[in-house]
């Protein structure tokens, strides 16, 4: 039962828990790539989202089981070979706007919850992060284990009391049957740069034995990673289209349920969210850093983990609040996704699919 867990489950709840964070968890992104297109438009590209990610997934983790790459820099060598470090390049811009992202909700969150001034939620989160980058992959396994199935408690509280509440305003709102604009774009582009996470879930996959587990292990993850995202949407048609505007879109759901213990309880929730969301694009960074270092001869201490931590998140917590969350993500994350569409998809579907596929089926052991 351990090992079914640790194989089927273990690498989406850390694919969901690095993915969350950055934008979701708050309800900014959906605002920005779903709300645009009607209610049915939204739900379409998220359909689109999912399987974008479960078949990427699924090419992803195979593609690292036979060729034995467990962190960033192995598999993009092996995929783009020495054109590995144009992904490296969009992969720090990208963590970095993310971690601001991540700076800069941690503000709005404990401002409204705590009345504390913004920049001490970016400051907290940044100890926090700080101290699982210091402890590693091991203990950052078990905390998003666990977090995500405190996480998906959370939501399917708050999507069954907005029901309770607002049921009515939903159901009208999808059966309007609202389409606008080229929803499979943004549920492409959505898919393609919040795919970035899967840099993150590479050290989870080493428990994987044969094809069919990598690639259902890849279809499993590609759903439990949208599964929240989908909650959140038809949860905020409850106030469309008032709320697409809002900066931290699950604040204003909250506050319209009128309970203030659960509005704080959801926000220490998604607050642990943040952390872990840095925390594992801060873990993938160190990881690619030891993987060099132990090419030649070197280790990588752990006061080494918490530096990079710390600068990271520095750099992070200046960029969201000069910039601030809605620009972060409008500007930021719509730029990268053509990035790495080019750089990622483009090469994982094509080189990827070929030598984890073709050429990956007729060597021996490739089961």
């Amino acid at each position: 039962m351990r090992r079914i867990f640790q194989v089927y489950l273990l690498p989406g709840l850390v694919f969901q828990s690095v993915l969350i964070g950055g934008g979701y968890g708050t309800g900014r992104e959906i605002a920005e790539f779903f709300m645009p297109h009607g209610a049915l438009g939204g739900l379409l590209g998220l359909a689109v989202t999912t399987v974008v990610w479960s078949a990427l997934l699924a090419v992803a983790f195979e593609f690292s089981r036979l060729t034995g790459a467990y962190d960033y820099r192995g598999f993009f060598r092996a995929l783009l070979g020495p054109f590995w470090r144009l992904f490296e390049v969009i992969y720090l811009l990208l963590a970095v706007i993310i971690l601001a992202v991540l700076g800069s909700a941690s503000g709005e969150i404990l401002a409204q919850a705590f009345s504390l001034p913004r920049l001490g939620g970016a400051i907290v989160l940044l100890g926090a992060v700080g101290i699982l980058a210091f402890y590693g992959g091991v203990l950052l396994e078990r905390v998003m284990a666990v977090w995500s199935f405190v996480l998906y408690a959370a939501y399917a509280v708050l999507f069954g009391w907005t029901l309770s509440r607002f049921g009515g305003d939903i159901e009208s709102a999808i059966l309007t049957g609202e389409i606008v604009g080229a929803w499979q774009v943004d549920g492409l582009r959505y898919a393609a740069y919040n795919f970035v996470a899967f840099a993150a879930v590479l050290f989870a996959l080493r428990r994987i034995a044969t094809r069919g587990e990598a690639i259902t292990a890849g279809v499993i993850a590609g759903v439990i990673g949208i599964a929240p995202a989908g909650l959140v949407f038809v949860a905020m048609l409850a106030l469309y289209p008032d709320i697409a505007a809002a900066p931290v879109p699950i604040s204003m759901l909250l506050q319209s349920l009128g309970k203030s213990w659960f509005m704080l309880a959801f926000q220490v929730v998604l607050f642990g969210t943040f952390i872990e969301t840095g925390a594992g694009i801060i873990h993938s960074v160190n990881e690619r850093i030891a993987s060099a270092l132990k090419e030649n001869g070197r280790g990588f201490p752990h006061w080494a983990r918490l530096a990079t931590a710390v600068a990271a998140l520095g750099l992070a917590v200046f960029l969201a609040q000069g910039v601030g969350l809605i620009g972060l993500i409008a500007k930021g994350y719509g730029l990268l996704s053509y990035a790495f569409i080019g750089v990622v998809i483009v090469p994982l579907l094509t080189i990827g699919v070929y030598r984890a596929f073709w050429i990956g089926r007729r060597t021996p052991g490739a089961t």
